[in-house]
């Protein structure tokens, strides 16, 4: 009886921990989202795959609500995007998006990160053409799709590459295509359970599982920052 208490105490305080940490970002997503485009999630792409990524990760209805409201208050006006670019431990490069309204805070903190763990900053530019930017959607594979014949259909829209993994089917598109290849899908009533704009590496790297370590600690501790979004690597 103890260590099954004890089990399930350990296994809340993980899954508390993770929407400690998760929670906020997928709030200030949506902020900054309807922000940028309105608080209309059917006149604004961006914020309503936001929501969508907050419903795949179990965000109440009311955090939602909230982050949208939020976005029309007066100390949201000094939110901004930045991005932050390193080479981590073993060569590694990184790229880093945030989301901050103290702009010499954050670099200060990601510059801390680096300095600490094995790497440092590079000047902003310096590794963007090392990454391609992609829009993901992901869809629900209920095996009646036909993925050419989706592949055929999305094409106009920007859709690029099509795969399947288990109960999910990956759609990619470059990232300037994010907004027709979302109206498409909502044309064709498929709805995404996850859409978002990633990069990925054009030159990816391998390294050893120790020096993948060296890497992890380096990229946990960035991603605990509460204006960090996102970080890419390019470990193959």
């Amino acid at each position: 009886m103890g260590r099954a208490f004890e089990y399930r105490r350990a296994a809340k305080e993980k899954r508390w921990d993770k929407m400690s940490k998760v929670f906020p970002k997928l709030a200030k997503a949506i902020t900054v989202a309807a922000k940028e485009g309105g608080m209309d999630p059917e006149m604004n792409g961006k914020l309503r795959a936001a929501i969508q990524n907050a419903k795949a990760e179990n965000m109440p209805k009311d955090n939602i609500d909230s982050a949208i409201k939020r976005s029309a208050g007066k100390d949201i006006a000094d939110i901004v995007e930045v991005s932050y670019e390193g080479k981590g431990p073993h060569g590694v490069l990184v790229f880093v998006e945030c989301a901050t309204d103290n702009n010499n805070r954050t670099v200060s903190n990601i510059k801390a990160y680096f300095s600490k763990l094995g790497g440092q900053i590079v000047p902003s530019g310096s590794l963007e053409f090392m990454f391609e930017r992609k829009a993901v959607f992901e869809i629900e594979n209920t095996g009646d799709i036909d993925l050419e014949e989706l592949e055929l259909e999305l094409i106009d829209a920007g859709v690029d590459e099509i795969e399947s993994e288990g109960d999910t089917i990956y759609l990619y598109a470059d990232y300037t295509s994010f907004g027709t290849l979302s109206s498409a899908l909502d044309a064709k009533g498929i709805a995404a359970n996850k859409a978002s704009l990633k990069r990925y590496p054009t030159s990816p790297i391998e390294i050893t599982d120790e020096q993948l370590e060296d890497v992890e600690k380096l990229i946990d501790r960035i991603e605990d920052d509460e204006d960090v979004m996102a970080v890419y690597t390019n470990i193959e």
